[in-house]
């Protein structure tokens, strides 16, 4: 999916055209372990433009800038969501440079009641607004990530350049959060490096835009990986943070539309998923193939059956001109040679009535019997309580249906009796 990433502009920033970056690759779930790996291929173009001209994209996602952000260290009460906001307020009001009611607060992902967390505060106010127009010229934004934020814990420190000559800073992430410190002499001193110490070849990598790269290698010394400001806009729009929490998050039927969107979009769109989408395509054809193939093999298993029953119709009764179809017509042709012999059938009275005698022996003689187009109606005929409902279960499984009306039995031939029926 085509991610628009835009840097919001500060305060003290005169608003009119945003840093932005277009990428393919920067959803979350491809979140590289080096930051800088991989963002020149995932961007796919980059500029400034006004909000009204900026490209369009599957997504917008907005980055705060590092110094509209305190990162804050806390362990998260154990109360509901309803009261988590003003818990929060409680427990940072004395960290605070302003009125916690001014702050927007977020938490870090994945935080869990009772742990230590990272919350990160920017201004509540700026914020609004900055979303709000990107609200008002019909492009929401769907995510907002910091520009930097902390690193888990037990990862080595990152050390980020940005700005011009004449304006640099260094921004420091690491496990115990993210500083921001003008790029001048004495940063090394901020830095505990003193003042001879060389960080080439510590674990510590230094990113720097190309404009302050060679100052950068002039005051800390160190090799220097440069990365445009774009790349860095890719990096973090890849950070699983969200500060689109709170009274800033989205309900939760349009949130979870928006991600429905947004998965679709990343699934459809992005060259990541690329071997998924073929390997559900192959897999789709396989299963197709497999259904054809069996569905062919029943065909020609039910083709085979239909041809066994038309050879023997045709073989037993050499006179049928053409087979329309076999079993009526092997009916026809059976009751026809029944009917030509004498033979008895299980429709006729006979086998009716031997078949009631054989499951009720006690019964008395009806007074009448009526015999008509294969339905047998004994008049003044009792079955004994005990045994009515073996008679009626006895006449089901030879194929004969029945009802009670007072004295009178009715038996019919069904058209099971029917198929049984014998020459």
């Amino acid at each position: 999916m085509l991610s628009l990433i835009v840097a919001l502009a500060s305060p003290t920033t005169a608003v009119g055209e945003y840093r932005f970056a277009l990428s393919n690759d920067a959803a979350p779930e491809l979140q590289r372990a080096d930051a800088g790996s991989g963002a020149n291929s995932a961007l796919a173009d980059h500029g400034s433009a006004p909000l009204a001209l900026l490209p369009r994209a599957g997504e917008v996602v907005a980055v705060v800038p590092t110094r509209m952000l305190s990162w804050h260290r806390i362990v998260l009460p154990k109360v509901n969501s309803a009261r988590l906001r003003n818990a929060l307020e409680g427990i940072l009001e004395e960290r605070l440079l302003d009125e916690p009611q001014n702050l927007h607060f977020a938490l870090a992902p994945g935080a869990t009641q009772g742990s230590s967390v990272w919350v990160a505060a920017c201004n509540k106010a700026w914020l609004q607004a900055a979303l709000q127009a990107f609200e008002s010229a019909g492009r929401p934004v769907a995510r907002v990530v910091p520009e930097y934020a902390p690193l888990p814990a037990g990862s080595p420190p990152t050390l980020h350049v940005t700005g011009t000559p004449d304006s640099a800073w260094l921004v420091r992430c690491a496990d115990d959060g993210v500083q921001m410190l003008p790029l001048v002499p004495t940063v090394r001193g901020a830095l505990s490096l003193g003042d001879e110490a060389s960080i080439e070849g510590a674990d510590s990598p230094i990113f720097a835009e190309p404009a302050v790269a060679a100052l950068t290698e002039q005051l800390l010394g160190g090799k220097v990986q440069v990365r445009h400001s774009a790349q860095g806009l890719v990096a973090a729009a890849r950070s699983n943070w969200n500060l689109a929490q709170f009274d800033l998050a989205s309900t939760g039927g349009i949130r979870l539309a928006r991600r429905a969107a947004q998965a679709w979009a990343q699934w459809v769109g992005s060259a990541a998923w690329r071997p998924a989408r073929w390997g559900l395509a192959a897999l789709m054809l396989v299963h197709l193939l497999g259904f054809n193939a069996w569905a062919w093999k029943e065909r020609s298993a039910l083709e085979a059956k239909r041809g066994e029953v038309r050879s023997l119709l045709t073989q037993t009764f050499p006179k049928v001109p053409v087979v329309v179809d076999a079993p009526v017509q092997m009916e026809h042709e059976v009751a026809a040679l029944r009917q030509a012999t004498g033979a008895v059938s299980s429709r006729d009275l006979e086998p009716m009535l031997a078949t009631i005698a054989e499951n009720v022996q006690t019964a008395g003689p009806p007074s009448a019997i009526e015999f008509a187009a294969n339905e047998l109606t004994l008049k003044g005929f009792q079955a004994p309580p005990a045994k009515a409902s073996g008679l009626a279960k006895g006449l089901a499984a030879a194929g004969y249906s029945s009802r009670v009306d007072g004295e009178t039995w009715v038996v019919r031939a069904d058209a099971k009796a029917a198929a049984g029926a014998r020459p």
